[in-house]
């Protein structure tokens, strides 16, 4: 069986699904057709139903959860992971809600953090998230929400942190961030899609045990990151939440999407969120 697999050229994205795309492990009959796109652009694929897996944006999940199931494998979560709101120097965040703020994506995990955080901060610019720091440099915002490998560079670069969402998250929560998730369309068969969570945490597990196995697609992807960079990237993105949610990462997605209930953003659910294991 053949199917439509997004995900982004990250390193924490090629290094869990380099073995299954490459049958370097046993994928059970399954082959994959692979779309790769910033996180944005995977959102919006899934959005319009194109993919019959894909990662994508926490955020975007919750207006997707009548059309696609969340595999319990694949996600990234974790602790000191979450994006960053940057600028050219410090500013009282009261002061900021009025201006211009760069987002890497509408339906972004990185912009629903920034909309609990600072509600009234409603002037914002969608950017590609690679191009924000250039923005912010440039003045043509004045601050922007950061993301994926650029939370290690932008002090290079000699921008300043304003507020890390990860942490404000993890204060008021108590919870790991959840970020992206891997998920499956729920017109597929159940057996598909405990199949599909089979492999990709059989995939996660051989990248684990051989990591230099995963290293020639990895950096294919990353273009110029630096190698320790890259390596930085996996280390935070991916761990024993990507191998499988457990109840604490269950308890991380469910009190967002209660979060989302309780803003109006959406209607409580009525479809399990989670695909069953056998």
């Amino acid at each position: 069986m053949n199917l439509t697999l997004g995900f982004s050229p990250c390193p924490n994205d090629t290094f869990i699904f380099d073995a299954m795309i490459h049958q370097k492990i046993d994928t059970e009959g399954l082959t994959f057709e692979v779309i790769l796109g910033d996180v944005e652009l995977l959102n919006q694929k899934a959005l319009e139903g194109e993919l019959d897996v894909t990662k994508l944006s926490y955020h975007a999940y919750l207006y997707l959860i009548q059309d696609y199931i969340l595999l319990t494998s694949g996600s990234a979560l974790g602790n000191n992971c979450g994006p960053l709101l940057i600028a050219k120097q410090a500013i009282p965040l009261e002061e900021l809600t009025p201006s211009v703020i760069a987002i890497p994506g509408k339906y972004t995990t990185a912009n629903f953090l920034l909309t609990a955080c600072l509600p009234q901060a409603h002037q914002k610019k969608e950017v590609l998230f690679s191009d924000i720091e250039q923005q912010v440099l440039d003045g043509t915002v004045q601050a922007g929400l950061i993301i994926h490998e650029n939370r290690f560079t932008y002090q290079d670069r000699g921008l300043v942190k304003l507020i890390d969402l990860g942490e404000w998250w993890e204060q008021t929560t108590q919870l790991p961030i959840p970020l992206g998730g891997i998920v499956a369309r729920r017109t597929l068969p159940t057996a598909v899609q405990q199949k599909i969570n089979r492999v990709l945490r059989r995939s996660i597990e051989y990248a684990f045990a051989n990591p230099q196995s995963s290293l020639e697609y990895t950096r294919q992807h990353a273009q110029e990151m630096d190698i320790a960079v890259m390596q930085q990237h996996i280390n935070l993105y991916v761990n024993e939440y990507s191998v499988d949610l457990g109840t604490k990462g269950k308890a991380a997605i469910e009190y967002m999407i209660r979060q989302a209930v309780d803003n109006q953003l959406i209607e409580m659910p009525t479809t399990p969120i989670f695909t069953t294991t056998e």
